[in-house]
């Protein structure tokens, strides 16, 4: 698929919840998140429809995030459904690694092809003090269940936070030990529209931008730092993505209506 700047749009990015296990200071605001009702939440056999028919209009990569995917019940089964649509080519996920360890090797059993893993430090009391108390032995062992199932490449996402050097340079130490990918994604504002291109990574870039986003309210997102969205249940599959494909922006400028927890980043 072409949108209307030539840009080849091969990617989908589906917000599987708006859940999280986790209370990262630079994801999930102070005063606490209101959270959708789980009517309003797209069940597998929707989710599963809408991936069929974009990877039938070219689609042929898709990224499940959150939220935490991993909290979303029974996901390695819209792993499974998802996995034997005719024509996509490469599934994959995004996760704070909290539960991967009970979760890994199902996942790949079930299609998942490969791994992100968000992970901004390997000092325990850093990342207890990033995320509001989340355990790191919890991701480590996440990790290493990950490498066991060859759920490859792995790609560590950290967020540069203003980590001292010293915690930098542990961390790229310990993927280089583990043969994982480390990519800096420099912190960002939806609501000022701050955000740059992905150290190590392709994400960030406008004129390279080759995705959509599926909220799991339903909501098509041409862009993370744009306003506009076209919902599935109201409008139909192919009338939200035409949609989400004709009006994609040029540029990101500022979202004032979303937040990371609830668009998968």
């Amino acid at each position: 698929m072409l949108d209307r700047f030539n840009r080849h749009i091969n990617y989908l990015r589906i917000s599987v919840t708006d859940r999280c296990n986790l209370r990262c200071s630079y994801c999930m605001p102070e005063e606490g998140i209101r959270l959708l009702d789980h009517s309003d939440i797209l069940t597998f056999e929707e989710i599963t429809a809408f991936t069929r028919l974009a990877v039938s209009n070219g689609i042929t990569k898709v990224r499940l995030t959150g939220g935490e995917p991993l909290v979303r019940k029974n996901i390695v089964e819209l792993v499974s459904m998802l996995a034997q649509i005719d024509g996509l080519e490469d599934l994959s996920m995004t996760t704070n690694g909290i539960l991967l360890a009970n979760f890994a090797s199902d996942l790949q059993k079930a299609g998942l092809n490969r791994i992100n893993i968000s992970l901004d430090t390997v000092n325990p009391d850093q990342y207890c003090q990033i995320t509001k108390n989340g355990e790191l032995t919890q991701v480590l062992e996440g990790i290493e269940a990950a490498l066991q199932a060859d759920l490859k490449p792995i790609k560590i996402n950290c967020v540069l936070l203003g980590q001292p050097n010293e915690d930098t340079l542990q961390l790229k130490q310990f993927c280089d030990s583990r043969g994982l990918s480390l990519r800096f994604i420099h912190q960002m504002n939806l609501k000022t529209g701050e955000f740059s291109k992905v150290e190590g990574g392709e994400g960030g870039n406008c004129s390279k931008c080759n995705r959509v986003r599926l909220l799991a309210n339903g909501d098509i997102k041409p862009c993370l730092f744009s306003e506009l969205a076209y919902n599935i249940r109201i409008l139909g599959h192919q009338e939200a993505l035409n949609l989400s494909l004709g009006n994609k922006p040029l540029n990101g400028t500022y979202n004032h209506s979303g937040e990371f927890y609830n668009i998968g980043g």
